[in-house]
Order: C-alpha cells, then structure tokens, then sequence
C-alpha cells in the first residue's frame, strides 16, 4: 500500500493515499454525444480537492469516443472500427483539454496517458507504462488514462475502462479503485425493477448469487454493471478493494460514506498478487492453448510444478515462444495461463516427449519446461 494504513472498509477511503477513479462515458456527455462541461466540472471539483489535499488521483476517462460523435456529426456511437477510431481521434483532444482547463483553475496540471492492451500484456510495455505513472504522481500531476481507442483493433483492445481501470489500480498500487457510471450501486436486479435492493458490499461470489445486472451498457458507452463486477473482481484479486456507484456521488463515495456497492478484500487476497500474475491472469489475451493429460493437470495445479512436454497431448493457436497461453484439461476447461518456451511450430513432434530425450535428439536447449512455474498462474484464483 502507498499509504500508512490499508483501505479495510469503505469508511477507510476518506485517507486513501492513492486512488483511482474511473469515470464513464454517459457520466460526461449529453445525449447528442458532446461533453457536458457542467459534469465534466462537478467530477473535477471534487477529484481536485482530494488531490491538492495531499492525495495522489489516477483519473481513467471514458468519453474520447462519445465526445467525437457530436462534432463529426454522426447521430450515435458507430459500430465500425474507422469509424470508432476517427471519432476517438477527434474527441480524445476535446476530453483532454477539457480536463486541463477544469483542473487548473484548481492549480493543477493533467497528463494524457493512452494505452493499449499491449502495453499491459507486454511486459517491457507494462514497466514503461508503471514508470510514466509514478513520474507524473511524483510530480503532482493528475494523469488521464484511456485506452487508445485511435489505433487499437478489436484482437488488442480492453473491451472497456472498466477492466483498464482495475488494471491501472494494480499498476500503480493504489489503496482503493472507485468505478463511476450513471448507476449508484449494484442492486440485487435492475434498479428500474420493483423491489430491486442495493447490495452495500460485496465480500465474495456468495453475495452475488442469483443477481440480474441488466443491461450491457449506455449507448455512447461500452461497460455496464457486468464489466464493473468483473473489473472489481480483478481489483481484488489485486489486493485493492474497491467502490461502485455514481459519479454524481463521487463526492459521498470519496469521503467514505455508505454509497454504492463495496467490493472487500478478503483477508487471503491481502497480500497481493505480482505484477506478472495479475497481467498473465487479466491482461494478457491468450494466444492459444495447450492440451494437458490427467497427470500434468494434477502436478502444475495441486503441486505447483512446470509444465513439461510429456504432460501435453494437444495444440491450438499459432504463438510465438514467450506468448500467453492457456492451459486446458481433457474437457476443454482453461484453468491456468502461462508463458510458453516454444512456438507452435516447434511443439507438435515434442508432445508427449520427455525432456531428456528431446535433449539427446536436438540439443541441450530443449531440455526445458514448455511453461515454467514462475511464469505459470491458476486462474480464478
């Protein structure tokens, strides 16, 4: 944690060192798809007082999108991938300087920071990407993060700044993530329902059987109560507990009142996952997957061990050596990630094959795990 004590309960985030906040698409914008200053104003007030208050503030903004729709004239958000990016490329420079001129009338200064999936998934990218963060926080700059909607496709892409959100909590420690929409909490079905009740907190999957979360998302954005429960189950796992609710409570949610859903850490999870698992877990979008035998499913998950070529029966995806793939069982299930030693090319004449023989027919090199145990995570964990 960055801060002299961790954030335990939501009372907790009224002294919250760090913090990040994720604000939503249809929070910042009227329903023509421009910005709506006065929103945009009210988010900024309130995050800028916590940060001149001695706080550092990660800001992750939706709206690059949705704010390019008005002034290309295009009636909604477009389904077509030039499309998007034209719009993204028009509006991320109207977001931007919106928030600079918000935040310095409160003296401070903002730092557009655009990323892409691979910037997380890579893992020369994700230290570059931490260390921007950190220099700017140092500086008492309040960064802006986006996914770079103008040249990500959809193989690269978040899918949401939910998900990018959590991601960023992990990246740089922070003691809390807080996901703002237009919705105030989870409630235990769409809140339009009769007799539909908020859920205070969430402090496992138990608390949210039998939930009905309703619909994807707005129509200028992309998320929606499912992504903020997946993105605060990433969070968590990160170590970093973490609030829903609306951006017109942000203040509320900011001084630790009882608003919103709050998502705890269990005891177990306080200790938090390594860069590298989270990325290999969350991030990284695998580029094939490896078939296991009984045998190998039960020592790389119950024993921890590597994977070696013996332990594998099957192939699929075209990868490169040092790509994320998944680990299946015989039924298909992915239960685990990790970094390959070989391409798809090499593997198909090792399986089944013991290092050691591989060793005498090729060469001391491919006396090695397909996977090591060191960059090897179970997932769901």
């Amino acid at each position: 944690m960055t801060g002299t004590s961790p954030v335990a309960r939501r009372e907790d985030l009224a002294r919250a060192r760090r913090v990040v906040v994720k604000v939503g698409s249809s929070s910042l914008t009227t329903a023509a798809g421009g910005l709506d200053a006065a929103r945009l104003d009210a988010l900024v007030d309130v995050l800028a007082r916590r940060r001149t208050g001695g706080a550092d503030v990660v800001l992750v903004s939706s709206g690059a999108i949705a704010a390019g729709l008005a002034p290309l004239g295009l009636p909604k958000r477009p389904r077509d991938l030039a499309s998007q990016q034209a719009a993204a490329s028009v509006g991320q420079g109207l977001l931007l300087a919106e928030y600079a001129r918000a935040f310095a009338h409160a003296g401070l200064t903002v730092g557009q920071v655009l990323l892409t999936a691979e910037d997380v998934v890579r893992r020369t990218h994700y230290g570059n990407a931490q260390r921007t963060l950190e220099r700017l926080l140092s500086l008492g700059v309040v960064p802006v993060v986006n996914e770079n909607d103008t040249v990500a496709t959809h193989e690269i892409r978040f899918g949401d700044n939910d998900r990018l959100a959590a991601l960023v909590a992990h990246l740089v420690r922070a003691d809390a993530l807080v996901l703002l929409s237009d919705v105030d909490a989870l409630h235990t079905a769409p809140p339009s329902t009769p007799g539909a009740r908020r859920i205070a907190s969430v402090r496992g999957p138990e608390d949210l059987a039998g939930v009905s979360v309703g619909s994807a998302g707005s129509a200028v954005g992309t998320g929606g109560m499912t992504t903020k429960i997946e993105a605060a189950g990433i969070a968590v796992a990160a170590g970093v507990p973490t609030l829903v609710t609306s951006a017109a409570r942000a203040a509320e949610a900011l001084e630790g009142r009882d608003v919103g859903t709050w998502f705890s850490v269990p005891a177990s999870r306080r200790a938090r996952r390594s860069t590298r698992q989270l990325w290999l877990a969350h991030a990284a979008a695998p580029a094939g997957r490896l078939v296991l035998d009984e045998g190998a499913v039960r020592a790389v998950r119950t024993n921890r061990s590597s994977l070696l070529p013996a332990g594998v029966v099957g192939l699929a995806g075209r990868f490169r050596a040092g790509d994320p793939v998944d680990l299946v069982d015989g039924n298909g299930h992915a239960w685990a990630r990790g970094l390959v030693n070989y391409s798809s090319e090499e593997l198909p004449e090792m399986l089944g094959r013991s290092t050691r023989e591989l060793a005498r027919q090729w060469g001391p090199a491919y006396e090695r795990e397909v996977v090591h145990r060191d960059h090897l995570v179970l997932l769901g964990r």
